[in-house]
């Protein structure tokens, strides 16, 4: 017999009786907040093995739920796995710090570039713990690093599906985990080596906890609320906080428990959050800092700095001393254009933008539908949290002025997921509702000329499927209007059509992704210029006077560094051959790196200290340099009787040849090379205690570039390389150009 709370939770009958329901069957049955149903077993029945459970999953389900469930999850992981190596080490500037952290306990803790912890990489190190210990137990091999970000993709999309699976019904949870998965962005993070994967898991987490207790004003679920984003703030910073306020609103408001226990469970929450995340900072600022790596990003080695600095305030208001630059704020900056259509514009667009008009579509209807409840309704609350999650990231990303990834909306995909998945299954119960019908036959319908768009944009790319998307998604919208006039077969091929029409586009993009390998610092997802970087560089160039605009470069007619290399170049796999430059879908050339009406460029050859960026031109400073045999040798060689086997400015370049060899290579200058780690007083004392053995020339913005805001720390790196340059024997081997620290020329 089903109880009135089950068949709240299931659904109930659907308006027309016609099939199964898909969610809370009307605005009167949302007023109460209901947990979920658990089964007990019936007394004297024998307890069922594992693996039925696992399979059949809840005995009030009807038996096609869990299967599709776990489908979901297999599918998910080996769409996310295929062709898993063609990124090969994909940012190099991580794979680093992931072989340091394999190799060193030290370097695993502190996060930092190389085993022997001459610097930090520029985020805290959370991120890296899963991929390090990968390599520990599996060796240093692209799936051992690009594993781990997988199954966090994998595990999104079943949180996810937990999450709406409880309030609403099966069908929310199957078409929100089937929109993250099929969201470019996406597929690209959850393939990739950087921090976004493990921070959109963990926000994930923290909405799932959110409304576990709004449920029933549990304090365990809000505490756990706090701990995951405090662990989300290991893996980058700042941007775990960004869905809080509008979180700790939804639950002071919305949580059916007293006002004054409301602020308390917050409070407790909030102490939660900083013990999760202040325990790696507490241990980093009270550690004696002649001990421990120096904080790559910082310029006066703390970490709070690098917090509230380089990686907090400097995000928003552009102002990121020991960067490349800021944005325009309000315009057009080197990070490209800011503003409330930033989402939707041709850098971002067809990252992430497929499915978010109708998101905030369905997002006003939830609302509208959820107007007269009370309080405590659970189904607006739901709304409240997904929604508002999605509507804080995605304004404070279209306003940021500082550095800005097109990758870092990957941050939005669980949101726009759920709330597609709410939505959708809350407006086809109310079908029989001519507003109803109406507002979901809408939300189809901007999806499929959203679509549209978004594919003419790339019109050599599959220039049949806009047509497809377009016209299939308004018979789906015009079939949804009719929906509860319909019989069911009719009904549920309205819904199919429109559903395959919403998520067509996003999967051919999606498809292209994970077709292609992307390495780099900065890559885009989707076929070649899906992604073109605005500023004044022209579609093409991202930043001013010719910096990239993604690290599978999707300009076209690019041409930089040196040798071919595939979308993102640079160090898609072991380095080997020639030295690398700005990479690009088939770039061939020297020094300067042009895009499609790109001006400016920026100098290449010639070491540090020579006028020009050296070893490949740019690419030391984004996308690291290949490296020959005969180099790779020369560095093996007597490597275990020096601390680094050699020392390059910037990150990347450093990277390459670490990652080449196995062997430490100190990082000059961090990322940019515009830290001032080491100085050069320090250097020459590494170099006179025979610490080093080669100068690494090129590489970063510390000679003679700027490159930030502080010229003191611009100029640590350019007279470390005068100075090397000026007194130790140059070895040159192919393309690349060392210096032999252990044979002075005076």
């Amino acid at each position: 017999m089903t109880t009135q709370s089950d068949t709240s939770h299931q659904g109930g009958a659907s308006p027309s009786g016609a099939e199964p329901s898909w969610g809370p069957p009307s605005s009167t049955a949302l007023q109460e907040p209901v947990a979920p149903p658990t089964a007990a077993p019936r007394s004297g029945e024998p307890k069922q093995p594992f693996f039925h459970r696992v399979w059949r999953g809840r005995p009030e389900d009807p038996r096609w739920v869990r299967p599709a469930f776990l489908a979901l999850l297999v599918a998910t992981g080996l769409l996310y796995l295929y062709n898993l190596s063609a990124s090969g080490y994909a940012n190099s500037f991580y794979s680093a710090a992931v072989q340091a952290g394999s190799q060193s306990w030290k370097a695993l803790f502190f996060g930092s570039l190389d085993s022997a912890n001459a610097i930090t990489v520029d985020k805290p190190p959370a991120s890296l713990w899963p991929m390090a210990l990968s390599v520990r137990i599996f060796g240093l091999n692209s799936w051992a690093i690009l594993v781990p970000e997988v199954l966090m993709g994998v595990a999104t999309v079943g949180v996810l599906y937990g999450a709406l699976r409880r309030r609403f019904s099966p069908a929310a949870g199957l078409i929100a985990g089937a929109v993250l998965a099929l969201t470019p962005v996406a597929a690209l993070m959850f393939r990739f080596n950087n921090p976004d994967a493990m921070l959109a898991l963990l926000m994930t987490v923290t909405i799932y906890c959110v409304v576990r207790a709004l449920e029933d004003g549990r304090t365990k679920w809000l505490v756990w609320a706090g701990v995951a984003v405090g662990f989300a703030f290991l893996a980058k910073t700042l941007q775990a906080f960004l869905i809080l306020p509008p979180l700790a609103v939804v639950y002071a408001v919305c949580a059916p428990v007293r006002l004054r226990k409301r602020f308390a469970q917050l409070g407790l929450s909030a102490v939660a959050m900083v013990v999760a995340g202040g325990w790696w900072v507490a241990i980093v600022e009270l550690w004696p800092a002649s001990s421990r790596p120096y904080i790559g990003g910082s310029q006066n080695n703390s970490f709070l700095e690098l917090t509230f600095g380089y990686n907090g305030l400097g995000r928003i208001n552009g102002d990121e001393t020991g960067s490349v630059g800021g944005g325009g704020g309000g315009g057009t900056g080197q990070w490209g254009e800011t503003g409330w259509n930033r989402m939707f514009n041709s850098e971002i667009g067809s990252q992430i933008a497929w499915l978010l008009p109708a998101a905030l579509i369905l997002f006003v209807a939830g609302i509208v539908l959820t107007r007269k409840a009370r309080r405590t309704d659970l189904t607006r609350s739901s709304f409240l949290a997904w929604g508002g999650a999605l509507l804080m990231t995605a304004i404070i990303f279209s306003y940021m002025a500082g550095i800005f990834h097109q990758y870092y909306t990957v941050a939005l995909a669980p949101y726009i997921a759920a709330v597609v998945g709410m939505g959708a299954t809350v407006l086809w119960e109310e079908r029989s509702k001519v507003w109803a019908s109406l507002t979901l036959a809408g939300a189809v319908t901007a999806t499929a000329a959203w679509g549209y768009v978004l594919l003419n944009r790339t019109p050599t790319y599959l220039p049949w499927l806009k047509w497809l998307v377009l016209i299939g998604g308004l018979v789906g919208a015009l079939g949804l209007i009719f929906a509860a006039r319909l019989g069911r077969q009719l009904a549920l091929a309205a819904v199919g059509l429109s559903f395959v029409a919403s998520v067509a586009g996003p999967t051919a993009y999606t498809l292209s992704t994970v077709n292609t390998g992307h390495t780099g610092s900065i890559v885009t997802a989707g076929p070649a210029g899906a992604s073109m970087m605005g500023g004044r560089g022209g579609p093409g160039g991202g930043m001013r006077g010719g910096f990239p605009g993604g690290g599978n470069t999707r300009g076209q007619n690019q041409q930089g560094g040196n040798g071919t290399t595939q979308q993102g170049g640079g160090m898609g796999r072991p380095p080997t051959g020639g030295t690398g430059g700005f990479p690009g879908q088939n770039q061939q050339g020297n020094g300067n790196t042009q895009g499609q009406n790109q001006q400016g460029g920026m100098p290449g050859g010639g070491a540090m200290g020579e006028g020009g960026m050296g070893g490949g031109g740019v690419g030391g400073l984004l996308n690291g340099a290949t490296v020959s045999s005969a180099a790779k040798k020369l560095l093996e060689t007597n490597a275990g009787d020096y601390t680094w086997a050699a020392a390059a400015v910037g990150s990347q370049n450093s990277a390459s040849y670490q990652l080449a060899t196995g062997k430490p290579v100190m990082a000059i200058g961090g990322f940019n090379g515009t830290d001032p780690s080491p100085t050069l007083a320090q250097f020459k004392k590494y170099v006179t205690d025979g610490k080093i053995h080669y100068f690494i020339s090129g590489g970063g913005m510390g000679g003679g570039m700027g490159g930030g805001n502080s010229s003191s720390t611009t100029s640590t790196s350019s007279q470390i390389s005068s100075w090397v340059t000026a007194n130790f024997k140059k070895v040159t081997v192919g393309s690349a150009t060392f210096y032999d620290l252990t044979q002075p020329t005076k």
